[in-house]
């Protein structure tokens, strides 16, 4: 697989044409934009609803934008399709943030023991939050070369939420999923209740 580099140029043009693309490395292609609307899963799955996920893209894009819980303190979450109809591709995993209330009473940066796995086929948590209002989480997911029969598949996450004890989150996730098998699907949800509202938008990001 051949080395991907970003540009500013590429990071400003978000709707990139597949065509075009191949003449610009590293630009991001969008691909599909889910809407949420008290739904209980967002789902991206290869080949269905316009939707790419296999060898067209290197690397794989993920923006969530605003995701609001309906159930306080739900915990965004990810799993990953290798091939059944089950997100249960086993995944090992490691977390860490930093968090600052709002009040200013407590600052933390830890690693988070109960929200990495270890060979798990549970769904990656993300951060909790609240289901005020003004709650929500965003950030992004990218997983690399999600159809290899080779080697496993690394994915990286960041994502920013206002929590249900008013304070801000910062989260860095890393891991892949073990399995020498394509994943062609990924799903988004909460860890109970609906998403009650948000954008996802998947990207490819064009090889050099």
């Amino acid at each position: 697989m051949a080395l991907v580099k970003y540009n500013d140029r590429s990071i400003r043009n978000l709707t990139t044409a597949p065509a075009a693309a191949a003449s610009n490395p590293g630009a991001l292609v969008h691909i599909k934009t889910l809407t949420a609307s008290s739904s209980a899963t967002l789902s991206f799955v290869d080949g269905a609803s316009s939707v790419v996920l296999d060898n067209t893209y290197p690397i794989y894009k993920f923006e969530f934008i605003n995701i609001h819980p309906a159930t306080d303190s739900a915990i965004f979450q990810v799993g990953f399709r290798d091939g059944g109809t089950d997100y249960d591709a086993p995944k090992t995993s490691t977390f860490f943030y930093a968090s600052h209330k709002e009040d200013d009473s407590q600052t933390v940066l830890a690693y988070e023991t109960s929200y990495d796995q270890a060979q798990s086929t549970s769904f990656q948590n993300f951060n909790n939050t609240g289901n005020a209002n003004d709650e929500n989480v965003s950030g992004d997911l990218q997983i690399f070369n999600p159809s290899s029969t080779t080697f496993v598949k690394h994915f990286i996450s960041r994502h920013i939420t206002e929590g249900p004890t008013e304070q801000m989150g910062d989260a860095f996730i890393a891991g892949y999923c073990n399995t020498t098998t394509a994943i062609d699907g990924v799903q988004f949800k909460f860890s109970s209740g609906n998403i009650d509202a948000g954008v996802i938008k998947l990207y490819g990001i064009a090889d050099s």
